[in-house]
């Protein structure tokens, strides 16, 4: 959604004034059911929750969407693995457009040349990687950001996402099992790192 950062919105659950990207929309659908609107677009009204699974699922337990709506409202059995699913989807198809702009590249030693080269925005590791091959894409990762506060840059944080298997990035990728990926600067990339940030931060809380 176009400014979000710069919107705020009260979570219907803790009724705390938050910016919309903390939080997470939804709202009802033409049959009477409440979805989750992960990209905040949908018409009608919508209600607002902290993002995190918990506060879906507590929300979910202590009528707070119906309080809200100031309406009945058919709420799906599990709600908050329902927006999980829905958040997991939208990461891997703004990966998916990052790999057909050329911003994704898979593969342990393109990886490795990418962070050494300073143009990995976001570090993307399978669920089921072996630990080795993590830890050797993390400390490359390390050793260029120590190498660059030495020369007196100031380089952003790099973000490291451990979200999906091997098998749920292939698929949505088209290759068989993508173990260590990388997206690298631009901005269907920078969107791809804006979706892993909300999941991330969905499954945290």
């Amino acid at each position: 959604m176009a400014g979000r950062e710069d919107t705020e919105r009260m979570c219907a659950l803790t009724r705390e004034v938050k910016p919309a990207s903390e939080l997470i929309r939804f709202v009802v659908s033409p049959d009477g059911e409440l979805v989750p609107d992960t990209d905040a677009k949908a018409e009608g009204r919508g209600v607002w929750v902290t993002l995190g699974a918990s506060k879906v699922a507590e929300a979910q337990k202590k009528k707070a969407f119906a309080k809200s709506l100031k309406a009945e409202v058919k709420v799906p059995d599990d709600l908050s693995g329902l927006t999980r699913r829905r958040l997991e989807e939208r990461y891997l198809s703004a990966l998916s457009l990052a790999r057909k702009a050329g911003q994704l590249i898979t593969g342990s030693s393109k990886v490795k040349s990418a962070i050494e080269a300073g143009e990995v925005i976001g570090l993307i590791t399978a669920t089921d990687a072996a630990e080795d091959g993590k830890k050797k894409l993390l400390g490359s990762l390390k050793g260029y950001t120590m190498a660059a506060e030495e020369a007196g840059l100031n380089p952003p944080e790099t973000p490291h996402f451990e979200l999906l298997d091997s098998g749920q990035m292939g698929l949505a990728l088209g290759i068989e099992n993508v173990i260590h990926a990388a997206l690298i600067k631009g901005g269907a990339a920078q969107a791809a790192v804006q979706r892993g940030e909300r999941l991330t931060r969905y499954n945290a809380n």
